[in-house]
């Protein structure tokens, strides 16, 4: 089952240390780390996990951040290819019961202005948020064979908030 929480404002401040320890670890290399996903939006209720996007020069080129990622406590989950060679990592906190997913693209990966677009858009529509929590909720209480096909089965209402962002309606 998908645990789907009310928003929790300590969210941001998990964010904020997670970010420091990217920024510190990779210094030169995160060209920018953004907090993005459902716990950035103040208001949306989400899964307990901080999505982190970390931008560097070429996520191909893991050999310029992987080893300081890793050293702030993240483990390498995922290469995508195909997909704006996304590289994917996570972690859990020691004591902690929000995970974080890190996920890295390239400078200029169109895939970045979509995140902050999709973010910033449920920021500032409370139609849309309330829309998304409610159908992450409904969604949440159906058994599904992995994390995977839960965030699947969301591309439909995701797809009609994008559709919005993209008209400026």
């Amino acid at each position: 089952m998908v645990r789907v929480l009310d928003y929790d404002p300590g969210w941001p401040q998990a964010f904020e240390r997670e970010a420091e320890r990217i920024r510190s670890a990779l210094g030169r290399h995160a060209l920018s780390v953004e907090h993005v996903g459902s716990t950035a939006v103040p208001g949306l209720a989400a899964k307990p996990v901080i999505d982190i996007l970390l931008v560097v020069a070429n996520s191909a080129a893991e050999s310029d951040y992987r080893a300081a990622v890793e050293s702030a406590g993240f483990v390498l989950r995922a290469r995508e290819p195909e997909w704006f060679e996304h590289r994917f990592f996570d972690k859990t906190p020691a004591g902690s019961n929000v995970g974080i997913n890190l996920h890295v693209f390239s400078a200029g990966c169109p895939e970045i202005q979509r995140m902050l677009a999709f973010r910033d858009h449920l920021r500032a529509h409370a139609e849309d948020r309330e829309l998304y929590t409610r159908v992450k909720r409904e969604l949440a209480q159906r058994p599904w064979r992995d994390i995977e096909e839960y965030a699947q089965a969301k591309n439909t209402v995701v797809d009609t908030i994008h559709s919005r962002i993209d008209t400026g309606a």
